[in-house]
């Protein structure tokens, strides 16, 4: 078996039916395919490639955990830390008993500024909030500070942007660093993540691509449909390649000790019978193990997932710059890997 000829296989029949804009790298032992797909400028037809860098919403979602892990392994707070003892910001109704555990496996109960469990358009956050006024974690406390919880601490699995703004905040005020310039310093820049970054909106670097709305009739970019810059619950951009550095690095310790990767990676709480989730990080489960561990993203003109199968410890890295695809195409190598290694 050709395992990089099969991906490519696998990448021609999806563009025949729905046509990828983004970028793929998938590897194997040694064997790699990487591709770019669509335009990352559609204006001036510049081609996506390998080395674009592409945001990632959600899927940033990672560095955050691991950013509070480390203050974990360098003894400045642990898991069970409640939340009133980490921050000098009051939040008037939510639950004393919660933890920094909670809030990394999305079990908190605090309420959501985009509870996805009842909003599905992103863009409407920012019809009468500007995408502009949002530059730092303590922008979005006046969305969910003074509400209640939706339901007591530990009580389930319940996805939650917020609890991750919470958490950069708690970074924020333990180390005395901007969060976003920590991340850079102690995790992108430690990786070797040099094409890595949280770039404003309206200020993106070289090889950046551009996100777009697909509307029936024409399309549109989505500076105005996101934060005008990213922080704790997302939106960093990278590439493909940067993400293999990254799952490389915290594979091999290089962003925290055996004992705190292996409590990252730990299950903490099951979301249904095939996926749990562990600070920051979800878990495939299939046949009684770990199938794969995995990040996803999704904003408007934002598209992404990214695995690392245990199985041979193959990298899959799938970034797009539209609002689909990347999930279809990895549900596709999910098979694929399944079935034939």
């Amino acid at each position: 078996m050709n395992f990089a000829r099969s991906i490519e296989n696998i990448m021609k029949q999806h563009n025949e039916i729905l046509p990828f804009s983004g970028a793929v790298f998938v590897q194997n032992q040694g064997e790699a395919f990487e591709q770019g797909y669509g335009y990352a400028n559609r204006s001036e037809r510049i081609d996506n490639a390998p080395n674009t860098r592409f945001g990632i919403a959600s899927g940033c979602k990672i560095f955050t955990a691991i950013a509070i892990s480390q203050l974990a392994q360098n003894g400045l707070l642990s898991f069970d830390t409640y939340l009133k003892d980490c921050v000098d910001i009051k939040f008037p109704h939510f639950d004393p008993e919660i933890t920094i555990h909670h809030l990394l496996t999305h079990s908190s109960g605090i309420p959501d500024y985009f509870d996805e469990e009842f909003m599905n358009d992103f863009e409407d956050l920012w019809k009468m909030k500007p995408t502009y006024t949002f530059q730092s974690p303590k922008d979005f406390l006046p969305m969910f500070q003074n509400e209640t919880m939706k339901f007591k601490a530990g009580e389930r699995f319940s996805y939650n942007n917020a609890g991750f703004i919470v958490l950069g905040l708690i970074v924020e005020q333990v180390t005395g660093m901007g969060f976003t310039a920590y991340v850079e310093k102690h995790i992108f820049e430690r990786c070797g993540m040099a094409d890595s970054g949280y770039f404003r909106m309206d200020r993106l670097p070289g090889r950046t691509a551009f996100g777009y709305i697909d509307e029936e009739y024409n399309w549109r970019s989505n500076i105005f449909s996101v934060p005008v810059i990213g922080g704790p619950d997302g939106g960093a951009f990278t590439t493909v390649r940067d993400l293999v550095r990254f799952w490389n690095a915290l594979f091999h310790h290089e962003l925290l000790s055996a004992e705190y990767t292996k409590l990252l990676l730990t299950p903490h709480v099951k979301v249904n019978e095939n996926t749990s989730y562990g600070y920051g990080v979800w878990i495939r489960m299939l046949d009684n193990t770990i199938f794969k561990y995995y990040v996803v993203g999704s904003d408007p003109g934002v598209n992404m997932q990214s695995s690392i199968y245990l199985k041979g410890n193959i990298h899959a890295h799938i970034i797009g710059n539209t609002n689909k695809g990347a999930g279809e195409i990895a549900s596709k190598i999910d098979e694929f890997i399944y079935k034939e290694l």
